[in-house]
């Protein structure tokens, strides 16, 4: 029984592991599209454009359901996770027109 207890606690120890380099991963990743949305909020700023675009926003989440339909993930859950990143990319570009 204790060679089964240390397996499980080896293969827990090896999924937190490889949770916790994914978690970097996203981390960083965000870091690095929030660089490019602060650009863009920027120029959009610079040109009097709006900070949202609704129509690019709708093809976005259209991708994105797809990608997580693709990865076996629940859409509605990437749904929900673009929507949340937009709010705050949009916070973001009001920003610039302050």
């Amino acid at each position: 029984m204790s060679n089964d207890i240390t397996r499980a606690a080896e293969l827990l120890q090896d999924h937190r592991e490889s949770i916790d380099r994914l978690d970097a991963i996203l981390v960083y990743t965000l870091g690095e599209r929030f660089k490019h949305t602060q650009a863009v909020g920027a120029l959009k700023a610079e040109h009097d454009l709006p900070p949202s675009d609704p129509a690019r926003e709708a093809q976005q989440i259209e991708r994105l359901e797809d990608l997580a339909r693709r990865a076996n993930l629940d859409p509605e859950f990437a749904k929900k996770f673009l929507n949340f990143v937009i709010q705050e990319v949009i916070q973001h570009h009001m920003k610039h027109t302050e």
